[in-house]
């Protein structure tokens, strides 16, 4: 069978982008073949700086054909009607349609419509110029006489070439016949930027991959990295060093260069004095370098480049210049941090903390004194739940934006809270505050370490916890794939925090607190800018105006319903985090669904823990299907009688058969079991109370007519499945529960 191959060709494709870009164009190429009925075998994507690749295997060589029935009007409909199905389905005259019959409407026009299927390298020449003009870069750019044409090409940089060509591997292939702006596909590509820039001609996949190799190419991006990744490892290993593995910069790296070549350079022995976090940063952030260390886990002062290209001098020139960038880059590294080890040891009272006062974290919601201040008032509340030393807590929150001010991290930001630590060390702070100066900050992601120490926990929440109420107090929250302040990252942040360090926390009650504080603030400083109209007002008003402005800005006190809009957009990070983990999606919806306010993330996760493991049982199985049985029941007799018609207690007197006393009495038992259960929390003991419910549920749909002919025991019997609908959901809504 038929294999395609497409080479888009162009002057640069940033790092960044070649993985999404490589996956976007198999997507769409082979979403547009499928969707034209021409299945496939398999295919693959690449990328490198210069070009976009893709390789389809096993098309067939044309479209199959296809037959549809197109149902018309009946027979004897108006003129018009006919006439608009016959040009619908491409019929001349209606003698081309046949009669079928229907015994409720008669009989009735249909035309068979079959369409011949067309040679697939027609379609391809057809799909593929509007995926080229319409792929979706990040980033695109016109160029060239025909950039004046509102209607030109756009890519990432200029489109150079294009390969398209299209055939079995035991046969001659062909081009596919296309072109887009005046670049006509061809089975042209080119080589290496300056090793080997000469056309090749290719014919299909594994020839294009053999001559790309020999012009000094390679087209896998995973196997670049992997030259990469091994070559570094023994020039270290060459050198009795380690290479301190960089996941991300590899990934980067391996974007930037079509023929890897691993270079060793070095810088002076002098430098190591500054932390290591800095030095690898600057190495890291300016020229794309990794660095090794010793075998004592030191840092060693060598670093490793990759070049694209195999120079004549083995390199000493990419080398050198490589050492001169690092070299002055390293310098100003050490200057800053020879300033900020003496401004740090001079000022252990914290004065420049000042500084903060003129620095804008938001501009509706203050300063980053501002901030700083919440969130040691916050930090504050939490050390009842995190059980934190209040002082230690309190200095933490002081100080741990402190690095902003430094030299160091202005100059590169990444080290940011690293340097915090590293300074807060040095000036002899007790370790939790040291730590926590960086690890407020975490979890960074869904994979970043949980911080584990109290101090550190307790202002990382609090730096959370901020965020989120400030942001969501001036309606700036996620919409689609919108996050500019990373509220969701901060969310997940805050569950991780309180589920992996089992922290009982009522987010709601501490969520109000923290609103009507930062309302206060923002009202008070209103009142601040205002002072002209409460001076205007005299002495004996002034108290009244700032009361009436707080009012205006505090809004409902209470429970603000941007808290319960908060507390949702938790529950949704909290499916997610739960949904990512192996957690069924059902059982998360279930558990949220059951009426309360579910404020307590961490026992939502045990409670869906616990019903998992429940479900899992003979008793859970059966319990849940009479359980959705009941409540199917329910609400098909709730739509005769009316919504909440059964929800009054069942009258044990009208009562009449053992199974259904026995469950009268069961639900009594179990409604009162799992109640206890619950407030203690013990789920797995709410979990055995709606376990002692199958037995009885069973025996009563075996042995009871519900809608009795009595319409008081019809009632009183749907009354008692109200009450079963009641009393397992304490524990969850079993109707969200699939199976």
């Amino acid at each position: 069978m038929p294999d395609l191959l497409l080479e888009l060709f162009s002057e640069e494709i940033p790092a960044r982008m070649q993985r999404q870009a490589a996956e976007d164009l198999k997507k769409l190429v082979t979403n547009a073949l499928v969707d034209r009925g021409l299945v496939y075998e398999g295919a693959k994507a690449f990328a490198t700086p210069r070009r976009l690749a893709l390789t389809i295997v096993g098309l067939p060589v044309r479209q199959p054909d296809t037959r549809e029935e197109k149902k018309g009007p009946r027979v004897g409909s108006p003129d018009q009607a006919v006439q608009g199905f016959l040009k619908s389905a491409g019929l001349a005259d209606i003698a081309q349609a046949k009669i079928e019959s229907d015994p409720k409407k008669g009989e009735f026009y249909v035309a068979i419509i079959e369409k011949p299927g067309r040679p697939t390298i027609e379609v391809l020449a057809e799909i593929l110029p509007g995926i080229i003009r319409g792929f979706p870069w990040p980033k695109s750019m016109r160029w060239g006489a025909a950039s004046a044409s509102p209607g030109s090409l756009r890519w990432v940089r200029p489109l150079r070439s294009i390969l398209a060509t299209f055939g079995a591997e035991t046969e001659d292939t062909e081009i596919v016949p296309f072109e887009v702006d005046g670049l006509k596909a061809g089975n042209i590509t080119y080589g290496h930027r300056f090793m080997k820039p000469d056309a090749i001609t290719v014919r299909r996949f594994d020839d294009y991959v053999t001559k790309l190799e020999a012009a000094k190419v390679v087209l896998d991006a995973d196997r670049r990295k992997e030259i990469i990744k091994a070559d570094a490892q023994n020039l270290a290993f060459a050198q009795g060093l380690e290479l301190v593995e960089d996941e991300g910069l590899l990934e980067e790296v391996a974007g930037l260069v079509e023929w890897p070549v691993v270079l060793m350079g070095a810088f002076e022995e002098a430098f190591l004095d500054v932390p290591a976090e800095v030095i690898r940063a600057t190495i890291r952030a300016n020229q794309k370098c990794f660095v090794l260390r010793k075998s004592d886990g030191s840092l060693a002062n060598r670093f490793l480049l990759t070049a694209n290209i195999e120079a004549k001098d083995g390199g000493a020139i990419i080398i050198g210049g490589n050492e001169r960038v690092i070299r002055a880059r390293l310098s100003d590294a050490k200057f800053f941090w020879e300033t900020d080890k003496r401004v740090w040891a001079e000022d252990r009272d914290f004065k420049r903390l000042e500084k903060f006062r003129n620095v804008t974290f938001h501009e509706k919601l203050g300063s980053q004194w501002d901030r700083i201040e919440r969130i040691r008032a916050l930090a504050k509340e939490l050390c009842a739940v995190t059980g934190a030393d209040p002082n230690e807590v309190d200095l933490a929150a002081r100080i741990c934006k402190a690095d902003l001010l430094t030299e160091v991290v202005g100059e590169f930001p990444e080290v940011q809270g690293f340097m915090g630590r590293i300074y807060a060390g040095q000036i002899g702070l007790p370790a939790s505050v040291a730590a926590a100066c960086e690890e407020h900050y975490k979890p960074v992601g869904p994979n970043d370490r949980v911080p584990t120490d109290k101090v550190s926990v307790t202002v990382a929440l609090a730096d959370k916890l901020d965020t989120l109420v400030g942001f969501w107090a001036i309606d700036e929250k996620p919409t689609g794939s919108k996050d500019p302040y990373a509220l969701r990252r901060a969310a997940l942040g805050v569950i991780r925090l309180v589920v992996e360090n089992g922290l009982r926390l009522a987010v709601i009650r501490l969520l109000r607190i923290h609103d009507v504080q930062l309302r206060m603030t923002l009202a008070h400083k209103t009142i601040a800018k205002r002072q002209s109209v409460i001076d205007a007002a005299g002495t004996g008003k002034a108290n009244s105006v700032a009361l009436v402005l707080d009012k205006l800005v505090l809004g409902d006190v209470e429970a603000p319903a941007g808290i319960w809009d908060l507390l949702s957009f938790f529950h949704d990070r909290l499916k997610v985090m739960l949904r990512d983990s192996g957690a069924r999606h059902d059982l998360v919806d279930a558990v949220l669904a059951n009426g309360e306010a579910n404020d307590d993330l961490l026992l939502v996760v045990r409670r869906v823990e616990a019903l998992g493991k429940f479900l899992e049982t003979e008793d859970g199985k059966s319990l849940l299907a009479g359980a959705k049985r009941a409540t199917n029941i329910l609400r098909a007799e709730e739509k005769k009688d009316g919504e909440g018609a059964f929800e009054a207690a069942s009258d044990p007197a009208l009562l009449t058969e053992e199974s259904e006393k026995a469950l009268h009495a069961a639900l009594s038992r179990a409604g009162e079991a799992a109640m206890v259960a619950l407030e203690k929390p013990d789920y797995e003991a709410a979990m055995r109370a709606m376990a002692s419910l199958r037995a009885p549920v069973d025996a009563f749909f075996d042995a009871v007519m519900v809608n009795a002919d009595d319409p008081a025991i019809r009632k009183n019997r749907l009354a008692l499945l109200a009450t079963l609908r009641r009393v397992t959901r304490q524990v969850a809504d079993f109707t969200k529960i699939a199976g």
